[in-house]
């Protein structure tokens, strides 16, 4: 006898169909797998021979065949386990399912039959929906999650002994899922009730005495996705300036929450399964971090904190601390705006469009150049200078469009009665800008100027004749590189966005240029 169902599996954060087909026939009873089975999947068959037993049925005392097609991927993970169950009680004729075909079984068996959840269930349902499928039977735990997507039937079973009647699982709506859904963690900002608000109640930019200039790079960042490289001794509220920066960012769109929401639930990272993620998610991994960590990888390649932070900010403090091998490997990522990892049997994308904001010391004492040389001064050598900054190579530099120094201010400032910028202010200017590019780019493929490229750069970010001239002459002085000429363009365009001019002005673009202090040919610059 012969049946098959359909399973799916992940492979980096997009779910892909598995066809589980059944053999049964003649011979000594005995059970062979086949289809390119990692671990876990041939450990199943002990799990799901235990659970049709404990659940009342019989384990056909046959040959029994079991085929993951398509047998060139290879099948990773526990989510097969209902499937392979379902698929020999189906052929043995214990069970009766109408629309087998459009039916998608994810699911990991315990050994009394129970159901527990498997990870990347909302990207399994969303590629099954796109393929046409109708109807998903998936655990209990993981049906809020399987909601998320619309014009789908939800089956959520606890135990084997549910398939049985599948009319009394039928689940319409999450609220009644609520109860076993557990609380969206403190750093994972999820669905608000107010569509209006991307204000976080805490962290405003209204706690930040003066740096007018860093406060508006963060404005420039955050309107075109521009990525921000922060330098200054310590104390002068670098680390303050780029956490509060999600507070001024807006909430993602549909596509943009759908493509974030998949990433964490591919990760296991979802905790809160009734709503999607809406705000942008703020990563800020330790120096410690390895490659790996950073940008994704393993023998079973999972998500990295870039793809964790697509969509949003990755924040790197003290990025000179940071190992040059892992930084080194940002450098596709930015660039390309995702991270491939090649495997002798696959090759796996994983998205990576963020923000990169990032802070260091101008040496490694932290005071050279600070103007402070009395109290403070710099205990570093010129080697030792040169050493610290060594550690960031220069195809990395030129990917990081705003170098911005963020000097110790003023006592006069900081005791000042004066209301500083906040970030309503702040995020008006940004929503101005925003609005700007949305009606820019309506209909193509890219949705910040920071994506900018080619023919499309070129189109938008025109120049009159003076500001040209401006541009040639910073060339060849800065000694800039193709790439870093590119990127000042974009910030001279989101720069006229913020302040609603249609084209590329001469102020737009000399301050464009001073937010590029790192490309001048001299070292002692600070």
């Amino acid at each position: 006898m012969y049946g098959k169902v359909i399973s799916a599996c992940l492979h980096g954060v997009e779910g892909k169909g598995i066809e589980v087909e059944i053999d049964l026939s003649n011979g000594l009873p005995q059970v062979n797998l086949v289809g390119l089975p990692d671990t876990a999947v041939k450990e199943s068959i002990e799990r799901v021979r235990s659970a049709i037993k404990n659940c009342g049925f019989t384990f056909p005392m046959e040959r029994i065949t079991i085929n993951l097609a398509p047998a060139d991927l290879r099948k990773e993970g526990t989510s097969f386990d209902l499937a392979i169950a379902a698929g020999i009680l189906i052929t043995s004729k214990q069970l009766v399912c109408d629309e087998i075909e459009q039916t998608l079984f994810l699911g990991e068996l315990a050994l009394d039959g129970s159901i527990r959840p498997v990870p990347g269930v909302l990207s399994m349902v969303h590629s099954a929906k796109q393929r046409g499928m109708k109807r998903m039977i998936v655990p209990h735990a993981n049906a809020a999650e399987s909601l998320l997507i619309s014009d789908i039937e939800v089956y959520a079973v606890r135990t084997l002994r549910d398939l049985k009647d599948l009319a009394t699982t039928r689940v319409k709506h999450a609220d009644e899922l609520q109860p076993e859904t557990s609380l969206p963690s403190p750093g994972l900002q999820t669905h608000s009730s107010s569509k209006d608000s991307y204000l976080f109640e805490k962290d405003d930019f209204a706690d930040v005495r003066g740096q007018q200039t860093a406060k508006r790079a963060m404005v420039i960042a955050a309107s075109g996705m521009h990525n921000v490289l922060l330098i200054g001794p310590p104390g002068t509220g670098k680390t303050m300036l780029i956490r509060r920066l999600p507070s001024i960012m807006p909430l993602m769109e549909e596509e943009e929450s759908l493509e974030v929401t998949k990433i964490y639930s591919a990760a296991g990272k979802l905790t809160n399964q009734l709503e999607t993620i809406i705000k942008r998610p703020f990563r800020s991994p330790h120096h410690t971090v390895s490659a790996a960590g950073l940008v994704g990888g393993g023998s079973n390649p999972k998500p990295g904190e870039v793809s964790l932070a697509h969509r949003g900010v990755l924040f790197l403090d003290e990025l000179p601390e940071f190992s040059r091998n892992v930084l080194e490997v940002l450098r596709q990522p930015l660039e390309d705006r995702m991270v491939t990892i090649g495997r002798a049997r696959a090759v796996y994308t994983f998205p990576a469009q963020l923000l990169l904001a990032s802070s260091m010391n101008p040496c490694p004492c932290g005071f050279y150049g600070s103007g402070d040389s009395i109290t403070q001064p710099c205990t570093c050598s010129q080697l030792k200078i040169q050493q610290y900054r060594s550690r960031l190579s220069g195809p990395l530099l030129d990917r990081i469009d705003m170098h911005v120094e963020v000097p110790k201010p003023d006592f006069a400032v900081l005791t000042s009665e004066q209301e500083s910028l906040s970030s309503a202010e702040m995020g008006e200017m940004v929503n101005r800008a925003l609005k700007k590019q949305r009606e820019r780019y309506k209909g193509a493929s890219i949705r910040f100027n920071s994506e900018l490229s080619g023919k499309l750069l070129r189109k938008v970010c025109k120049l009159d004749e003076p500001t040209q001239k401006m541009l040639e002459q910073s060339f060849e002085m800065l000694g800039l590189s193709v790439r870093a000429h590119d990127r000042i363009l974009r910030i001279a365009r989101t720069i006229a966005d913020i302040e609603n001019s249609p084209n590329i002005e001469l102020p737009h673009l000399a301050e464009a240029l001073q937010y590029r202090a790192l490309d001048k040919k001299q070292q002692d610059h600070y």
